[in-house]
């Protein structure tokens, strides 16, 4: 069979049936286009371990201004989206080297952006104490805004494109809000009192009509705003609390992760919360657990030797 006629039919097949977000589809067809490209595969049949090495190896010798961790990060994911297109051939008997063929190579364990408590709640004041000082009620009206923004994001855990696409309709008379995550699959999240008081009085403040729950700063014609806009935002109230480190707002996602985990809760509960489609992906936050079980040996074990 073709290989891009093969391609087509799997990018269509993980659009419809497995409801894969237009990015991903974008990138695997990216990712096996240029493996199709680089080793001449015209056919399904050309695909061998043989030349799935000599393109690993040549991406590995592709130059870039990233660290190699990222560089071996990169590779996995063309690897990802040709074992992916291995197992749908598989899948419609389509003959074919066997997807597990594919190993990923070990990348070093991921570092998280973490926050201490202190300067979680210095950020999460800074634009309160600004509304409060500030007479113009537009840019009142935008503090407001960026403090509803931060409680949200570290009551719920939403990814930052997930609080981006919601809408001004929230009912803030419940707990718990639904959201649309990645894969097209829905959650249930919930807000906090404080969460639920800053967005109310944001709400309360704005003069538009946009159906977007959070809007730009512009006066006239506002728009939906966007991750970008919320990571310029967010990077000047982290100079206002004082905060050297970087912080993005998935910084607040890892600290909503590790306030659950280090008060108690079990990793699986954070793991839906938070949207993973496999806990392998929660594992990341497992030195948090693991310190916590430190503490209940050092508590409760070997007591009935002293």
């Amino acid at each position: 069979m073709q290989a891009e006629a093969a391609k087509r039919q799997f990018l269509e097949y993980i659009e419809i049936e497995r409801g894969r977000a237009v990015k991903t589809i974008e990138n695997y067809d990216r990712y096996l286009t240029r493996y199709f490209a680089q080793m001449g595969i015209k056919n399904v049949s050309d695909i061998t371990e043989q030349n799935v090495r000599a393109f690993r190896l040549w991406l590995n010798r592709q130059k870039g201004t990233k660290s190699d961790s990222m560089k071996r990060r990169t590779q996995n994911y063309y690897m990802i989206a040709l074992r992916a297109f291995l197992k749908f051939l598989r899948k419609r008997d389509i003959e074919a080297i066997s997807p597990e063929k594919i190993e990923l190579a070990k990348l070093p364990e991921r570092q998280l952006d973490l926050i201490t408590p202190a300067e979680l709640d210095r950020l999460m004041k800074a634009p309160g104490e600004a509304a409060a000082k500030e007479a113009n009620e537009h840019k009142k009206t935008a503090y407001l805004r960026d403090r509803a923004i931060l409680e949200l994001l570290f009551s719920t855990g939403l990814r930052v494109s997930e609080l981006c696409a919601l809408n001004s309709d929230i009912d803030l008379s419940r707990d718990e809000l639904s959201v649309r995550g990645k894969g097209e699959k829905v959650r249930v999240v919930f807000l906090s009192p404080a969460a639920k008081e800053a967005v109310r009085d944001y709400l309360k403040a704005r003069k538009d009509m946009e159906e977007a729950l959070f809007v730009d700063g512009r006066e006239s014609a506002p728009h939906r705003i966007t991750p970008r806009d919320i990571q310029r935002h967010l990077k000047a109230y982290v100079a206002r609390a004082g905060i050297t480190n970087v912080v993005t707002p998935h910084t607040l996602r890892h600290a909503f992760a590790t306030d659950l985990l280090s008060n108690g809760a079990d990793i699986r509960s954070v793991q839906q919360l938070l949207g993973h489609a496999s806990i392998n992906t929660t594992q990341i936050y497992t030195h948090i657990t693991d310190s916590h079980l430190k503490e209940i040996h050092k508590k409760f074990h070997g007591k009935s030797r002293e």
